[in-house]
């Protein structure tokens, strides 16, 4: 009985490549009594993989939180998996606005001792008993009245790219923390103001709204589904967004666009910019806002002393991050005096640039990737990537595209390249292909051929 995963992340991408089937990106969560935490889990593991969920899921006595995709074809028959619990029937399910086939390249379901850690031990508290859920319309509306207090309970680096206007922003690591901190600025308002919170998907400001509720605030209220809802809410009706810049979310995509406002800074030049990346170097794992400018001079690396690590010999890395088990916090929530232009709790509801517009769909889906051959090995002091070709010829002047979990999609045009070490235009299946990176690849990197 398979209760794990077999398989790596670049094999699963592999596969997902050679189904060449839409997936749908989406999360959910519900509070509830479940007596067995460790057997619901199970079934859950077992009901899934087959339908090729990948995702990752938490389990608790309290309840279920899970942000994973799946292959479109199989949606209703995992809907029936779900809907099969009585607590999950018509459950809502916030699927993601901006789809990546990568989102998740592996199944993990884990039991926690709480769905949201939220630090606190008191046996009368009642989770259940939320404050009144609000439709974009009505959260609008509501935003509108002088008497309302507005708090944003995520993280400092999902505030930072993204947030409701005039949204009180706690420049906290965890949800945790957060809770103390606004009863405290709050205390004085507990009769007369009302209380509006959001979160990503809900499942926060559900449990914080449940927390002043039992705290004593009289006029709680939350932005029913989060930020995923309200943005489908806003287009599907035409209503203006209050909303200004990104959303944050919990996948290899780390970001939705709301609005085309910027609000933030690269961390280390301080170009408009809000794109999420994680510092390369394994015994960092930083999160941090990078522009493509820094994130080709520094190689995706959040500082001089990650970039100089990651141009060491792999032993050498290995030897150097033992004993810190930083590797997995792919999500690492700490701050770094190396980047200059971090504005936690600083934030403005000011745009300070204009993203550039996505491609139409329909423009998009006319470019085909097909499947090239493998990255081999990448030389860094020459930034030159060496890939063995194995399905398809390629040439000189073909746009290309270098893809893979780490590194993510990086497309370039071939002006210049090496044939097993000689100058040459075309390379065929066998070769050994050369030439000018400007990012740092790695062993599961994939090449692609793009055609239009």
């Amino acid at each position: 009985m398979q209760l794990y995963n077999t398989m790596r992340a670049e094999e699963r991408a592999e596969l997902i490549d050679q189904a060449g089937k839409q997936r749908l990106t989406l999360s959910f969560y519900a509070y509830a009594k479940i007596e067995d935490p460790k057997k619901f889990r199970d079934d859950l593991f077992l009901a899934w993989n087959p339908l090729d969920v990948l995702g990752r899921i938490y389990v608790a006595h309290e309840g279920i939180n899970a942000q994973l995709s799946l292959p479109a074809d199989n949606f209703y028959s995992f809907k029936d998996t779900i809907e099969a619990y009585d607590f999950m029937k018509g459950i809502r399910l916030n699927v993601a606005r901006e789809h990546d086939d990568y989102s998740f390249l592996k199944l993990t379901i884990k039991v926690r001792h709480k769905i949201v850690a939220d630090g606190l031990d008191d046996s009368t508290f009642d989770v259940t008993n939320k404050g009144i859920h609000l439709k974009a319309s009505e959260f609008n509306q509501l935003l509108e009245d002088p008497n309302t207090i507005v708090v944003d309970f995520r993280n400092h680096y999902e505030s930072e790219i993204g947030h409701f206007k005039g949204a009180i922003t706690p420049d906290v690591d965890t949800f945790r923390e957060s809770l103390p901190i606004i009863e405290e600025q709050l205390k004085d308002f507990k009769e007369d103001k009302n209380l509006l919170m959001y979160c990503t998907g809900g499942i926060r400001c559900e449990k914080a709204s449940a927390f002043f509720k039992h705290k004593g605030f009289k006029n709680v209220y939350q932005l029913e589904g989060g930020i995923i809802e309200y943005a489908r809410q806003i287009e599907q009706e035409g209503l203006q967004s209050k909303f200004i810049g990104k959303n944050f979310v919990f996948d290899h995509r780390l970001g939705e666009r709301i609005t085309n406002d910027i609000v933030s800074q690269c961390h280390q030049c301080g170009k408009p910019c809000d794109n999420h990346t994680n510092c390369v170097n394994d015994g960092c794992h930083l999160l941090f806002i990078q522009c493509d400018d820094c994130k080709e001079k520094m190689e995706n690396c959040c500082s001089v002393e990650c970039q100089e690590i990651t141009h060491l010999p792999l032993a050498e890395q290995v030897k150097l991050r033992r004993g810190i088990q930083k590797g997995n916090m792919i999500f690492k929530k700490g701050k770094s005096d190396a980047l200059k232009f971090k504005h936690s709790g600083e934030l403005s509801d000011k745009s300070l640039a204009t993203a550039e517009k996505p491609k139409p769909i329909r423009e998009r889906i006319k470019q085909k990737k097909i499947l090239v051959g493998k990255a081999e090995h990448y030389y860094t002091k020459a930034q030159v990537g060496l890939f063995i070709i194995e399905n398809q010829e390629i040439k000189l002047g073909d746009k290309i595209l270098i893809s893979g979990p780490t590194t993510g999609n990086q497309e370039l045009v071939l002006d210049k390249i090496f044939v097993n070490g000689k100058e040459n235009t075309v390379a065929t299946v066998g070769d050994k292909l050369t030439f000018a990176v400007p990012f740092r690849i790695r062993l599961s990197d994939k090449l692609y051929l793009i055609k239009n």
